[in-house]
């Protein structure tokens, strides 16, 4: 678990906001190459690379993660120096007042979202979400001095660094989905010295959180021709439908949806059984499944696509939180489908 907690809190430590993810994908290539040396970054932000098979005429498999995460985008600098912002991704705005961030400018600089206090909130204001125009980041600076070090279309995050909690659980921004990339990374670590049958690609995505671009991009320049796509959906929690969700600590989500590979799906069922991996079913309805998977399928000639979904709880929050067991179980069942890769 060691080498697993190292990856995520290194991953999620860097900043990638949607579109500016140069730091995200500088770390995720660093540690991409430690499996595959020749792993490089493409003009989009994607992170990606290539272990060939010494099989002749070998598939080729795909492992996919986004690297990017929610945050915001300086829009405006006003009179007294404060900064307006909009969403990158699906913030919860109820979230933001009083949270501490970096605005990713010149140099990082350290903000907080202001708050109203409660003795000064009119009759009613406390029971209503805050509307994205009345929030704004201080950063103690005066408008010319902010100007000097800030631009507008500069990224913000969230601060919230990777902690521990009890029974094999970590939380921290990006987990969304940093811990995919980080399943990824363990199941490169199980395969690690192994004669596959297939060539294994990887990639690590931008812009997922704004319209899973970097996955078209980057699956069109690998051509694929099958692949698993590793997200996080939703865990159970007390106020939501166990239907809808999966538990957490109870293993990976095998993916059914009508815009992903049935039987890829059911030999992952197959492979969690035979290998004692722990799983649930998620079954989706409608075209798509909100991740990378559906712009992967769809990717040249068409690519069969699976797809295993990590649980987590509070997503797209500042304290989204994973099970270290349900990563580990994900890498398992994704390096268990990689040596039958080529049965396919």
């Amino acid at each position: 678990m060691e080498q697993l907690i190292s990856s995520l809190r290194t991953l999620c430590g860097a900043a990638g906001v949607a579109g500016a993810e140069s730091s995200a994908q500088e770390v995720a290539c660093r540690l991409l190459r430690q499996y595959i040396p020749d792993a490089s970054c493409d003009p989009f932000g994607n992170v990606s690379g290539l272990l060939p098979s010494q099989k002749a005429g070998a598939k080729t498999l795909l492992l996919d993660a986004h690297l990017d995460e929610i945050g915001m985008i300086v829009t405006a600098i006003d009179d007294r120096g404060f900064l307006r912002f909009s969403k990158c991704g699906g913030i919860d705005l109820r979230l933001l007042s009083a949270q501490i961030v970096t605005v990713h400018g010149k140099e990082p600089l350290r903000g907080v979202i202001g708050s109203v206090p409660p003795h000064l909130q009119k009759a009613g204001d406390a029971k209503k979400a805050p509307e994205l125009e009345d929030l704004f980041v201080d950063v103690g600076l005066s408008r010319e001095r902010a100007e000097e070090l800030i631009s507008l279309g500069d990224r913000i995050t969230i601060d919230t660094d990777l902690t521990l909690l009890l029974n094999h659980r970590v939380t921290s921004k990006a987990l969304d989905d940093r811990s995919g990339c980080a399943s990824i990374l363990a199941a490169l670590e199980l395969l690690k010295g192994q004669e596959l049958d297939v060539n294994l690609a990887v990639q690590f995505t931008a812009q997922e959180e704004t319209g899973a671009r970097g996955a078209a991009v980057s699956a069109f320049r690998l051509e694929p021709d099958l692949a698993i796509a590793v997200d996080v959906s939703f865990a159970w929690t007390p106020d939501e439908d166990k239907l809808r969700c999966g538990p957490l600590g109870g293993g990976p989500l095998i993916g059914y949806a009508a815009a992903l590979d049935k039987e890829i799906s059911d030999r992952l069922v197959s492979l969690a059984k035979e290998k004692e991996i722990p799983y649930h079913l998620e079954v989706m309805g409608g075209s798509s499944t909100g991740t990378n998977a559906d712009n992967i399928a769809v990717s040249r000639r068409g690519v069969r696509v699976g797809l295993i979904s990590i649980p987590e709880r509070y997503m797209h929050t500042p304290v989204e939180v994973v099970d270290l067991e349900d990563i580990q179980n994900t890498a398992r069942l994704m390096a268990e489908f990689v040596r039958i890769g080529g049965s396919f």
